[in-house]
């Protein structure tokens, strides 16, 4: 195939600006913040499952509480009705038998109001540990919004040098023919991003290959206008006063 020296030498800023692509591509996967992002979510799904945890042992000694407050009122109905009767009955027999019952329901009360304290202070127990759980749970989301931004920030950015620098691609791609363009484009597939690189010094810039023997030769016999390839990593070489040959 055969190009003027400057069309070729045009490919080295297409090179350059697709290496470019390349290079920014890659700092937008390989973010700091995205660790950060990462860490902070696992963060996040831990402080959930203890807050599954604790909210679930406050809502038990709520229900527990619930059951006590629930017999507690109706040992007291009992004993309020026992002390009418026992106010308004004549029998003897009858305000003994009350007397009876009301030391006994007395005693019940005073053993569920001792379990009713202690029962009170574990949900005073309970309801700390949830607080300090939902402190945690907000610092972590409010870490997590601070991270998800700036890394959203930089995205952006990044995202911006990648249509510039696409924009600034498509203006140098115009001004080379486009036979040649095609021919770069295989190769930067082929190469794997490495699709032109300068010849300096008899070194290949692309794979750092210095040409020897038969391969420099071969370069030094081919006309300028023809376009020559690396014999090692398959680069357009592009020639210039720099290439020693």
């Amino acid at each position: 195939m055969k190009a003027t020296p400057l069309q070729q030498q045009e490919l080295l800023r297409l090179q350059a600006l697709d290496t470019k692509v390349l290079q920014v591509a890659h700092q937008t996967t390989s973010l700091p913040q995205h660790a950060e992002v990462l860490s902070l979510k696992r963060e996040a799904d831990a402080v959930r499952a203890r807050m599954t945890t604790e909210g679930g042992a406050l809502g038990d000694v709520r229900t527990e509480l619930g059951r006590i407050e629930s017999d507690v009122g109706v040992v007291e109905k009992r004993i309020a009705r026992d002390t009418e009767r026992v106010q308004s009955t004549s029998s003897i027999k009858d305000v003994q038998a009350l007397e009876t019952e009301l030391t006994s329901l007395r005693k019940r009360l005073f053993d569920l109001e001792e379990i009713e304290i202690a029962v009170m202070e574990r949900l005073e127990q309970h309801e700390a540990s949830v607080a300090v759980v939902v402190r945690e749970r907000d610092a972590v989301a409010e870490r997590m919004i601070a991270a998800e931004t700036g890394r959203d920030e930089l995205l952006a950015d990044l995202e911006r040098q990648i249509g510039e620098l696409r924009r600034d691609r498509l203006t140098v791609a115009g001004t080379i023919d486009g036979e040649l363009v095609t021919l770069y484009e295989k190769r930067l597939v082929t190469g794997r991003g490495n699709a032109a690189a300068l010849l300096r010094a008899r070194t290949c810039s692309g794979c750092t290959m210095t040409l020897t023997g038969s391969d420099l030769a071969e370069v030094r016999q081919a006309a300028a206008n023809e376009v020559i390839f690396c014999p090692d990593c398959g680069a357009i070489l592009v020639r210039t006063e720099e290439s020693g040959i």
